[in-house]
This record gives C-alpha cells, structure tokens and sequence, in this order.
C-alpha cells in the first residue's frame, strides 16, 4: 500500500520552482522549508485557481441559476470528481468534502459512533495519534459511557502490534489510525491491521492526513472504511478536507450539522435530507478552497505519486544520516519504516529556542508537542524539533539545515 502506482518520470528538482513563497529570503537568507507537515506550500497553479474563482466565478453553488453560479458550481463539483478518482472512491456520493481532517474525525464519531456506541463498547486508538484522532474518540466516549483503549507504541516510535491484536476484540467498535505519524514519521501497516481488525468485523477510520501527500492512496484496496485527509498538507488550501466513507456507512448515518444544501424539504413538522454526499456538507462551503484543492490534486497527479514517495524517501533517508552525525544531536522516533519527518533534540536545547536559532538562518521547522502531547509524555520531552519534507525539498535544504544546527550548537555551549 505504501508503494503507489508508478507514473511516467518528471524532474522533481524543477518542481521546486513551481512554489512561489521558496523564492524568497527570510532574515537575510535564502528559505529552507523544512515544516510541510504541519502546512505544506502552495505551488503557482493552485493559488492562481483561487485567484481566478475569485476575480471571475465567485457566487454560492448548487442553487443557482445564473451563469456564475455555474461556473462556481462546475469548479467545486469538478474538484469532488478529481477526489474521486485521486483516491479511488467507489463513488462520488463517498466523497464528503470538509474543511479538514479534525472536522472529518469529528464527523464520524458524532454521525457514526455515537447513536451505535452504549456502554461496555470500546473505542481502539494508538498512542502515536495527532490530538484530531483523540480527542473527538473521548468526547465520545464520554457522551456515549463507552471506553478509550490505547495500543502502546515501542521505543522506536512504532505501535506494538502484538498488543494491538490483544485489544482487538467484540467489545471494540472502531479502531481509529493514523497512516503516517504526524510526530514521528512512523508509517503504519495499515493493510496487516486492517485486516486483522475486519476479522473481528471492526470499523477502521484513518487519519491520512500525513500520508497523503506523500504516497498513492486507493482507498479501495486498503480496505478500511473512513479515511479522513486535509488539503493543506497537500499543497493546497487551508480550510478545506475530505471524509471518505463507504457509501454502505454514509448512508446509514443521521447528519452531523443541519443548515442549508443538505435538506431537500423543511417544514416545521419534518425535514427531508438530502442525498450524499450533501447530507453532510451543510451551509455554504469553502468554495474557493475546494477548488484548490482540485488543482492540487491535479499538480500532484502531474508530478506522480511515486515519483513523490522515491523522491522523498531518498531526500530522507539523506536527512536521518546527516542528523544523526551531528554531535549531541538524538534521534526521536527511528521507525524501520518513516516518511517525511524527523524529530530531534539537540543537547538540552529547548526546542523553541532552537527553532528560533534556526530560523535566523532561514531554515524553517516545527518545535513543540505537535499536536501529540501522549507522543512526547512516552519518551519524557516536552517537545521536539521537527524537520519534515515535501516534493519541493532538496539536498541543499537538508544541508542547511545541518549548518544551522552546527551554529546552534556553538551559540548554546
């Protein structure tokens, strides 16, 4: 699953000039994005679609009949099409578009799980998840008196699969998964753990939004039945997402917001809701940002998904070498299998203070908890710096990177 289809070879080097913001200095120095995990950049195709929806086609979809309207209307649902394809829906009627991961999560356990959870029943995560794929579970569990169960994760940042399978029983109404460790960068055998979870007839929702952009997804042949993905970790805008569901479950599932375009009739006595996907898509939607995130996918179908994951990985592996020379530099998270990002301390360097030193050298990381407070209570930190990649990446941002680290080094011995 993690090695998606292959498509013809394109130059990624020259996809790095593609995305406008990578031109530019900050604080005197050329910019090293070393954060695409938290939001990636936006190439020039997808901010010029924005731009262009906005300057020529800009008015509400689906309800009217004049010709912007169309236009806005043919953009959005057009994106909802190249999702669907993207990702290898069965249907359009599974592709929900929302504004994000967090809000596709939260769909699920309010639309999905809380009418079906009682007591007794359980609710199986890991402790490598984003606080997107934790907290919606507790909340309902709390609503529902059902309970949370963790699976551990090993000392090398990977979940313990055995005690995943020990906690795997009838009891357990969804298991809810990260693909790719937002922390981490752990990779998640996703295809064994599905499988092993189908076999006691367990619901399994992912948290793609960390392996999306790096690898093909076919939603179909993973064989869960949510994945949930966020555009702007995609190279497109913020704001905007996607559930994808079986349809089977979508339509089995009461609304999660009311408002206007999910209804097909309201009187005072009754209300008549509409078809998927609309269902679930109430109120005005994020137009502009559906369509970016249409014209994201477009660009990364142009540049291949494979030649992505090979370029990436080779970028890497380069990047986990070079860290690990660096003197009283420690690794955080050393998976067998990773994609994308690393964690590190530096000495006993606070990781703010050494985000700031890198970024007077214009290279830009992540420090803090990273949205995964239980990730760092496992190994003691109360955060980390992480540099994480994207298709725009080279060998030279990694390598700046490594300098700037070296000077933080001096400056705080």
């Amino acid at each position: 699953m993690n090695q998606p289809q292959a498509t013809e070879i394109v130059d990624i080097s020259a996809c790095r000039n593609d995305f406008p913001a990578l031109q530019q200095e900050v604080n005197g120095q050329p910019l090293a994005y070393l954060d695409s995990a938290a939001s990636a950049q936006q190439p020039a195709v997808v901010i010029d679609a924005v731009a262009s929806y906005h300057r020529e086609d800009h008015a509400n979809v689906h309800r009217g009949v004049h010709t912007l309207s169309h236009r806005a209307t043919e953009l959005y649902e057009g994106a909802r099409d190249k999702l669907v394809r993207f990702i290898n829906a069965a249907s359009r009627a599974e592709i929900v578009l929302t504004s994000g991961a967090t809000e596709s999560i939260n769909l699920v356990a309010q639309s999905y799980c809380r009418p079906m959870l009682q007591a007794g029943d359980q609710v199986l995560i890991t402790w490598l998840e984003h606080h997107s794929n934790i907290v919606p579970w507790q909340l309902v569990c709390e609503q529902t008196g059902a309970e949370l169960i963790v699976a551990p994760i090993n000392d090398r940042g990977e979940v313990e699969l055995d005690k995943l399978r020990e906690l795997m029983t009838e009891r357990v109404k969804l298991l809810g998964i990260g693909h790719v460790s937002n922390a981490l960068g752990t990779i998640n055998p996703l295809p064994e753990i599905i499988t092993d979870a189908k076999k006691l007839d367990i619901t399994v929702l992912v948290d793609g939004a960390q392996g999306m952009p790096h690898m093909g997804v076919d939603v179909q042949a993973l064989g869960c039945d949510f994945y949930a993905f966020s555009g702007h970790k995609m190279f497109g805008p913020t704001g905007a997402g996607v559930l994808w569901g079986r349809e089977q479950l979508l339509d089995a599932m009461p609304p999660y917001k009311g408002g206007g375009d999910m209804i097909l009739e309201v009187s005072f006595e009754n209300t008549v809701f509409n078809e998927l996907p609309y269902k679930f898509e109430a109120g005005t939607p994020n137009i502009s940002g559906t369509i970016g995130l249409g014209a994201a996918v477009d660009y990364l179908c142009s540049v291949g998904m494979q030649n992505i994951y090979e370029h990436e990985k080779t970028l890497h592996r380069y990047m986990v070498d070079q860290l690990e020379a660096v003197e009283g530099l420690r690794l955080i998270g050393t998976a067998g299998n990773q994609a994308s990002v690393q964690s590190f301390m530096l000495n006993d360097i606070h990781p703010h203070d050494l985000g700031t030193i890198l970024d007077h050298q214009g290279v830009a990381v992540r420090t803090g908890h990273h949205c995964a407070m239980p990730v760092m209570q496992r190994f003691g930190l109360p955060g980390t710096a992480r540099a994480s990649l994207g298709l725009y990446n080279n060998f030279a941002d990694v390598d700046r990177l490594i300098v700037a680290l070296e000077k933080a080094r001096q400056v705080f011995a």
